[in-house]
C-alpha cells in the first residue's frame, strides 16, 4: 500500500522535473536565437546557457530543427497571450503590438531574414503570419466587412500596417521614438477606409 502510495507522487515529482527542463532549455535556446544566427548556434551552445547535456536536448526535441519548432510554438504561445487588446480601439491595438515589437520585433526581423535558407524559420514565419491574420480579424472587427474579396482587400491593407517591417523602419532605421512611431502607425491604420463590400 505504502509503495503505491510513492508511485503516483515520483512520477509527477518526475514529470514536472522534466518540464523545468525542457522550459530551462527553451528558453536558453529562444534567448541564443534571439540575438545569433541559427547557424551561430550550436546545440552545444544550448546545452551550456540551459545547464545541460546535448543529449538531453536530443532526447527532448530530437535536435537542433526540432528545438527551433518548439521554440517557435512557444514564442507563438506568449505573442498570443500577450497581445490581448480591445476590439476597434486603435491607440489601444497599436499599444499592445508595440509592446510585442519592442521586446521581440528585431528578433522577428533576424528569423525573417533567415527563412529562405532555414526551414525551421520559413515554418515560424508562416505560423506567425498565420497568427496575426487571425488577431487583426478579431480585433478590427468592426472595420472589416463581412465577407468576400473586400474583406480580403481591407486585411491586407491592416497587414500591412501593422507588419514588423513598419515597425523596423520607423524604430531602427529612421530612429523615431516609440511614441511618434505609435502614432504613425494608428494615423496609418485610421486612414484605411474599409472598401465597400462586392
Amino acid at each position: 500500500m505504502e509503495i503505491e502510495a510513492r508511485r503516483p507522487y515520483r512520477m509527477n515529482a518526475r514529470a514536472a522535473a522534466v518540464e523545468v527542463t525542457r522550459a530551462r532549455v527553451l528558453d536558453a535556446a529562444a534567448a541564443l536565437w534571439m540575438r545569433h544566427w541559427y547557424d551561430e548556434v550550436t546545440l552545444q551552445h544550448v546545452a551550456d546557457e540551459a545547464g545541460v547535456s546535448v543529449q538531453t536536448i536530443v532526447n527532448h526535441f530530437g535536435g537542433k530543427d526540432g528545438l527551433a519548432d518548439a521554440v517557435a510554438d512557444r514564442l507563438a504561445s506568449q505573442t498570443e497571450a500577450a497581445r490581448q487588446a480591445p476590439t476597434g480601439d486603435v491607440t489601444a491595438i497599436v499599444a499592445v503590438l508595440f509592446e510585442d515589437y519592442e521586446r521581440h520585433g528585431d528578433a522577428n526581423v533576424l528569423w525573417i531574414a533567415q527563412m529562405d535558407r532555414v526551414p525551421a524559420m520559413a515554418r515560424a514565419a508562416a505560423y506567425a503570419r498565420e497568427r496575426h491574420r487571425a488577431w487583426l480579424e478579431q480585433v478590427f472587427a468592426d472595420r472589416l466587412p463581412a465577407s468576400g474579396p473586400a474583406r480580403e482587400h481591407a486585411l491586407h491593407l491592416h497587414h500591412a500596417a501593422t507588419d514588423v517591417y513598419l515597425w523596423k523602419l520607423w524604430r531602427r532605421d529612421l530612429g523615431l521614438s516609440r511614441e511618434d512611431a505609435e502614432r504613425t502607425m494608428c494615423d496609418l491604420l485610421t486612414s484605411i477606409n474599409p472598401p465597400e463590400e462586392a
